[in-house]
């Protein structure tokens, strides 16, 4: 550990704020922050985009199980509607038969 008695003093410890705006800084300093502020947005767009993809996975497969449950719910009345036509049919046959 540093001893609060070094050369630096406490504000040695951290990194000083300033504004580019209202500071006269040269142009090697400007662009040596432009630099780390584009390394910073890189590294946050890159997790950024590791979120998106999951996120768009999942929306994505929320989508296909709606979509495939649909299908299969619409296949299961169509199928439902011809047992009922078969029964329909059964019984105005039975009621044929049953009459002579």
């Amino acid at each position: 550990m540093a001893d609060s008695g070094s050369k630096g003093g406490p504000e040695a410890k951290y990194a000083k704020r300033i504004d580019p705006t209202k500071e006269d800084l040269s142009r090697e300093q400007l662009q040596f922050i432009r630099q780390v502020e584009l390394a910073q947005w890189k590294k946050k767009t890159e997790k950024l985009r590791g979120r998106n993809v999951v996120t768009g996975l999942l929306i994505g497969a929320v989508v296909l199980g709606i979509y495939g449950y649909t299908f299969y719910s619409v296949s299961q009345e169509r199928i439902m509607d011809e047992i009922d036509e078969e029964a329909k049919n059964a019984r105005i046959r039975g009621s044929k038969t049953g009459a002579n």
